[in-house]
């Protein structure tokens, strides 16, 4: 039988007093609620994204942006470049939202993404691309079961969790930081844009808003440990 996806967490038998016998009374075991999976809050998020919750699609960022930079990174080699490129793989993956249906991992099917984004910045600057790099690895990171049950109640419950804490290391960010990620992920504007509104170069824009992801996922990682995954 193939294993279910969430971990339903349980606490042995107890005794609590005594029969009229004098033999222990013993309670019926204790359930507690199933804990969601990584792969569950990424597909309840993938949905609201889907719906239009941009916050959502931020969370779903501010999760990856680290692993899919090093992975780019070992791409593209240039660190500059690498974040660019990122960033790009990101935007399409977003325009692309719609076309996922959740047959493989969110990170599997962004890992394409990424992968197919370096690829044709490196064939544009005329630079070939290692051979060592495979989707492959994605599955194998991932895992490619198919999801059993993605919309528990206890992984939307956390998922509203996780969209809390953004918000509340939002407003706690530095200023330029704060205003820069705001007017990316909340108010939708391109980055040549938010450039001539905060008065500063494309770079810099990119810059603040990599920082403020990166601030906030230190923020969200102890809420992300509940799954079990510290490998993000």
């Amino acid at each position: 039988m193939p294993q279910t996806s969430t971990r339903v967490l349980s606490l042995a038998s107890h005794t609590t007093g005594r029969s009229s016998a004098g033999l222990p009374e013993v309670q019926e075991p204790v359930i507690l609620a199933p804990i969601p999976t990584e792969r569950e809050i990424d597909q309840q998020l993938v949905e609201r994204a889907q719906h239009g919750d941009k916050l959502a699609f931020e969370l779903l960022v501010i999760k990856y942006q680290r692993k899919l930079l090093r992975l780019i990174g070992r791409l593209v080699r240039d660190p500059a470049e690498a974040e660019d490129v990122t960033q790009d793989a990101f935007i399409k993956a977003y325009r692309a939202l719609g076309s996922f249906r959740g047959d493989s991992a969110f990170y599997t099917w962004l890992y394409r993404i990424g992968v197919n984004t370096a690829k044709n910045f490196l064939m544009n600057q005329g630079r070939r691309m290692p051979s060592s790099i495979g989707v492959e690895e994605a599955e194998y990171y991932e895992g490619n079961d198919l999801l059993q049950d993605v919309n528990t109640p206890e992984a939307e419950l956390l998922s509203r969790e996780l969209a809390r804490t953004v918000n509340d290391s939002m407003e706690a960010l530095p200023e330029e930081l704060k205003t820069a990620i705001r007017l990316r992920e909340i108010e939708g504007l391109s980055y040549e844009d938010i450039a001539t509104m905060m008065n500063c170069p494309i770079g810099t824009v990119r810059s603040r808003i990599f920082r403020a992801r990166e601030a906030i996922s230190h923020k969200l990682k102890p809420l992300l440990e509940v799954l079990g995954s510290k490998r993000w």
